[in-house]
């Protein structure tokens, strides 16, 4: 399974969780070259309904470091995980721009590495573009739902949320902002500063508080920065 999918199940913490990766490149609807890293939104998705679905699967821990990729299919991955009954923790190692935030927020629980950069940017497009109205109306519904799904799903603020993105002042010829670990948490973005064993830990808290089994005891780390309102 690690070698096809980029995921494997373990029950070594005493919990069987399943752990997902995210990384490269989101594949949507057009085959991207071989030379890129990716990750195939149609491959991900029966796996997400089998997680939910399978009864032995007590939790899921996604670790990302994407560059982004296809809008719709970013989207549609991060609102089947919302949508998940079952404890879902999210960790950011590397980057998680782009497409990769409101996949980063969609888990119920989700943290960043201390070295982990976020890209928040407006909706961009590749290839040939009518230069009519109705096109820069279509960019903007897309980024408010975007913007909607991120909001919702973490402590960030719309407002500050648009700020980010339409920052003209720190991207060398682009629009955006790049956030350090710290900085994701203190914007309300992400919740936690925090490492695999603390991600590992808050996703085997959620599992017990269902009642199943007994506490495991913590091997996190001490002191993680805490959740912040934007």
């Amino acid at each position: 399974m690690l070698a096809e999918t980029g995921s494997v199940i373990t029950a070594g913490g005493g919990h069987m969780i399943h752990c997902l990766t995210i990384i490269g490149q989101i594949e949507g609807h057009t085959v991207l070259p071989s030379q890129n890293k990716t990750t195939k939104y149609e491959h991900l998705i029966p796996q997400l309904v089998a997680i939910e679905e399978e009864p032995k699967i007590e939790g899921l821990l996604m670790l990302l470091n994407t560059v982004g990729g296809d809008v719709e299919a970013g989207l549609a991955l991060a609102e089947l995980v919302a949508g998940m009954k079952k404890p879902t923790v999210s960790l950011v190692l590397g980057g998680g721009h782009s497409i990769g935030v409101p996949l980063a927020v969609a888990a119920k629980k989700s943290f960043i590495a201390p070295s982990a950069t976020m890209t928040i940017h407006p909706v961009r497009m590749n290839g040939l573009m009518l230069g009519v109205p109705q096109t820069l109306d279509y960019f903007q519904r897309m980024q408010d739902r975007i913007t909607r799904f991120v909001t919702h799903n973490s402590h960030i603020s719309p407002e500050r949320f648009t700020r980010l993105f339409m920052n003209t002042e720190e991207l060398v010829m682009d629009v955006g902002t790049v956030l350090e670990g710290a900085d994701a948490v203190d914007c309300g973005l992400i919740d936690e500063v925090g490492s695999l064993s603390d991600a590992l830990d808050a996703l085997y808290r959620m599992i017990e508080e269902t009642g199943k089994r007994p506490a495991r005891k913590s091997t996190g780390k001490k002191g993680t920065k805490k959740k912040k309102e934007a």
